[in-house]
């Protein structure tokens, strides 16, 4: 139930509203950016929420039960508030967001709308449109461990218990040569065998895409340097120079996690789980299948 001040009571109850939607967007590093579809920029919970995004919202879908509530807002891409760059890196996904409708006349005159974060977003050359999420949808995320033949332990957490910072996990690269928009030859990882950083994250600490991360497609060696395949292209140019950090790999295999980290101890998956063939499959003589112990 919404709690709504005597002023703006009144004012609904005029017949003749001055009501717009305001957006507060908080990201994960703490910047505070503000959105309206109002015509003048207003000022909502000490943030300038600004109409030159041209921001605005489809409507708003909340039901009782404990289903998500949901929308989307649409807005233009503008180097001074909302950059393709900073989308592209990431920096909005899971940004804590605040819908607020407000008297413009009055902007502390208003009523907090949802509370939820950004889920899928999609951009163009010149607009995006961003999903909000009620919260509601954290009770649609997995919880707890999952019973599956792979290893559910993140390289380097406390439940893996490889020390991921160490140097033989972790190496520092330069980029010597780019050979496309997600592949490179880089100088500072000669120490490391080939494909030792397959499946591993990538972190930019220079040049255009610093702070950005991507994920390790494939590496190999070719002479004093490493090339790098990436997943993903990077959201801006890679430059010869750029500088860069590399975690180890791991595809979460036991045979990765004895051969290549001698860490099968702290494995965390269920190697011997009979697969679905194994569970559909009908006796044959000869077969181990038979209605006996696996193995």
């Amino acid at each position: 139930m919404k709690t709504l001040s005597p002023t703006l009571t009144a004012r609904l109850a005029s017949g003749v509203t001055t009501l717009c939607q305001c957006w507060i967007v908080t990201r994960t590093d703490g910047l505070r950016l503000g959105f309206t579809d109002h015509d003048l920029d207003l000022t909502v919970d000490g943030v300038l929420c600004s109409a030159e995004s041209g921001a605005t919202g489809t409507a708003l879908e909340q039901g009782t039960g404990l289903a998500a509530d949901s929308l989307e807002i649409v807005g233009a891409l503008t180097s001074g508030r909302l950059a393709e760059a900073e989308l592209a890196r990431g920096l909005f996904d899971g940004a804590a967001v605040a819908v607020w409708r407000v008297d413009w006349s009055s902007p502390a005159d208003r009523v907090l709308v949802l509370s939820g974060t950004v889920g899928e977003v999609s951009r163009g050359p010149t607009a995006f449109t961003a999903e909000v999420r009620g919260l509601a949808d954290r009770l649609n995320q997995p919880r707890g461990w999952v019973y599956q033949r792979s290893c559910d332990a993140l390289l380097g957490d406390a439940r893996c218990r490889i020390d991921a910072t160490a140097p033989a996990m972790r190496g520092a690269g330069t980029v010597a040569t780019v050979r496309s928009a997600r592949s490179l030859a880089a100088s500072g990882l000669a120490g490391y065998a080939a494909r030792w950083f397959e499946a591993g994250r990538l972190v930019w600490t220079s040049g255009a895409n610093a702070g950005a991360a991507v994920e390790v497609r494939a590496q190999a060696r070719a002479g004093a340097l490493a090339t790098l395949d990436l997943w993903e292209p990077m959201p801006a140019p890679i430059m010869a120079g750029d500088g860069f950090q590399v975690v180890a790999g791991c595809d979460k295999s036991l045979a990765s996690c004895r051969d290549k980290f001698a860490n099968v101890v702290n494995f965390r998956g269920f190697p011997d789980l009979p697969g679905n063939d194994y569970a559909v499959a009908y006796a044959v003589q000869g077969a181990d299948n038979d209605g006996g112990r696996l193995g």
